[in-house]
Parts: C-alpha cells; sequence; structure tokens
C-alpha cells in the first residue's frame, strides 16, 4: 500500500512541478535589466551585445529556450552560468551544504524552543507560564529575521567590542569554530518558525487532552508525564509536523538574506548575487531545486503521518 501511495503521490507531483518550472524559468526574465547589456556596461555597441545575446542562447523564442532549458534540467543539467561560466550544478554542490547545514540547524532548534514551551503552555493553561510562552510566541512572529539579524551584530559591538565571525570558517578547519559561527544565524532562523510551531503545539495539546481517552487515561491513575506525552503529545503532534513541512519554504526564502549579512557562501547567497547581475540559469537552478526539495519534503510529512497515527492506511 505504501508503495503504490508514493508512486501516486509522485505522478501527481510531476504537474506541479512542471508549472513551477514555467514560473522559475519565466519570472527572471521579468526582472527590469538585460544580463548582456550588465556583461558589455562599457560596450555600448549594438553589434557586441547581438553576438553576446546570440552565443549564450538568449536570441531565440522564449517557449524555445524552455523547452531546450528543461530537456536538460530532466537529465540533470542546469547549463551554465553566465558570469563564472561554470556549471550551475557543480556550483550549487559547493554551495549546497552550507544552506542545508544552516537549515538543518534551524529546524532542530525551532523544535527545540517551540515542543517544550508548547507542552508547558498547555499544561499550565492560564498561568504565569501560559501567558509569558503566547506573549513570547506573538513577539517571534512579530520580528522581522533581517532587523534582528543586524540588531544582534551591531548592538554587540558597540555594548562590549564583540561581533560575531563574518566570512566563512571551513568545518575541516575549524570545527568549533564552525559550529558557533553557524549557531546565531540558525537561531535568528529558528525563531519564528518556533513561535509559529509553539502555538500549534499548544493549542493541538489542548484539544487533545479534552478528549474522552485522556480522561480515561486520568482515571487510571496514570502519572502528568505519561497522559501529556504518551497519549496526548502524540496525536497533537500529527498537525505540528505538517506546519513544520511547511515552514522549510519559509526557513530557505530566509537564509538569503541570513547568508548576506553573516557573509555565508551557501546556496541563498548565490541566488541573491545571481538575481542582482540578470545570472539566468543560476536563478533558475536555485528556484528549481528549492521547489523539488519542498515537494520532497512533504510527501516525507505524509509518509511520517502513518509513522506517527497507527490509524491512518495509505
Amino acid at each position: 500500500m505504501l508503495k503504490r501511495y508514493l508512486a501516486r503521490r509522485l505522478l501527481i507531483a510531476i504537474p506541479s512541478l512542471v508549472i513551477a518550472s514555467v514560473i522559475v524559468f519565466t519570472l527572471p526574465r521579468l526582472i527590469p535589466g538585460d544580463a548582456v547589456q550588465l556583461m558589455l556596461a562599457e560596450t555600448s555597441y549594438a553589434k557586441d551585445i547581438d553576438e553576446l545575446r546570440a552565443k549564450l542562447g538568449l536570441d531565440r523564442a522564449l517557449h524555445v529556450q524552455y523547452a531546450e532549458w528543461l530537456g536538460r534540467a530532466v537529465r540533470g543539467d542546469l547549463g551554465e552560468s553566465l558570469w563564472t561560466r561554470r556549471p550551475v550544478m557543480q556550483e550549487l554542490g559547493q554551495r549546497l551544504p552550507v544552506t542545508a547545514e544552516l537549515a538543518l540547524y534551524a529546524t532542530v532548534i525551532a523544535l527545540v524552543i517551540a515542543l517544550p514551551i508548547g507542552v508547558l503552555a498547555a499544561a499550565r493553561q492560564d498561568t504565569i507560564a501560559d501567558y509569558v510562552a503566547r506573549s513570547v510566541a506573538i513577539l517571534g512572529l512579530s520580528l522581522p529575521g533581517f532587523w534582528l539579524a543586524t540588531l544582534l551584530i551591531v548592538m554587540p559591538a558597540i555594548w562590549w567590542g564583540w561581533r560575531p565571525l563574518t566570512g566563512f570558517v571551513d568545518f575541516r578547519q575549524d570545527p568549533l569554530g564552525h559550529m558557533v559561527q553557524m549557531l546565531l544565524p540558525a537561531l535568528i532562523l529558528g525563531i519564528a518558525s518556533a513561535a509559529a510551531l509553539m502555538r500549534l503545539t499548544r493549542g493541538m495539546l489542548l484539544e487533545a487532552l479534552r478528549q474522552d481517552y485522556v480522561r480515561t487515561a486520568w482515571a487510571k491513575g496514570l502519572t502528568e508525564r505519561k497522559v501529556i506525552v504518551k497519549h496526548g503529545l502524540r496525536n497533537a503532534v500529527i498537525p505540528v509536523i505538517t506546519l513544520l513541512g511547511t515552514q522549510l519554504p519559509l526557513i530557505l526564502g530566509g537564509t538569503v538574506v541570513i547568508e548576506t549579512i553573516f557573509g555565508l557562501p551557501g546556496v541563498s547567497r548565490f541566488l541573491f548575487d545571481a538575481i542582482n547581475q540578470r545570472d539566468y540559469p543560476v536563478i533558475q537552478g536555485v528556484n528549481l531545486l528549492v521547489v523539488s526539495t519542498v515537494v520532497l519534503v512533504n510527501l516525507g510529512v505524509d509518509v511520517l503521518y502513518g509513522v506517527l497515527d497507527p490509524r491512518i492506511r495509505y
């Protein structure tokens, strides 16, 4: 049953990926400015511009360019960067581990913050702890990541003369320095997701604790910890897992600004530079990678439902 379900979901994902590829291919070309004119900024000869546009294949019809790009993308070839002249897959291979590590740390931090505080707020409903937790969650949702990152860089430098590391420290050269460098950006990325997850955890757990099977568990004399964790949280966490899957695009989107502020050579910073340079193959490749990742993560979330709730059958 599970294999059939996975095959059906993958077939359903194909039209979504095709539609996303059309958007990914079209939107970069709507950005004001011309990549060829930027590359020949000091040259005003129309002949040179036309020759470079023909060399890069940008003189052909849009649908022809899309068909060629999609055909290569299916085979794993995302083209070459217009500026570095290196394969996009090679560029992504060098930068993807940094962004993946940052997103993973942010997700772990979000869960470590959200689940205990959400459980505490639900177990101590309408107490001081609950009010403080809800206030902190609202504050976390309200603070923009770029503002918080700037504040955490500028204020410690003014008050204590300390600032986080800028540039990139390779893990193989300095493991501890690498972990310390990634901690603050990951914390900033994880705060907003943690706030949303905490609010949902609290709400779902409160609903679960009102169910008849929980009342039965209390009547059997089970401890508060067993009732909340084993009977309540296990059923309340399924919507939280769903929200966590939808938080991934927000975390990946947040890495664009965070990597630029902290000088991390990840995929998102590469995308930021590519947008400024109108590097179409890079923009298309990065966005297609993100869309594919989101589709696969949501598929994994659906499969995880069956592990968390045995009542679910595929």
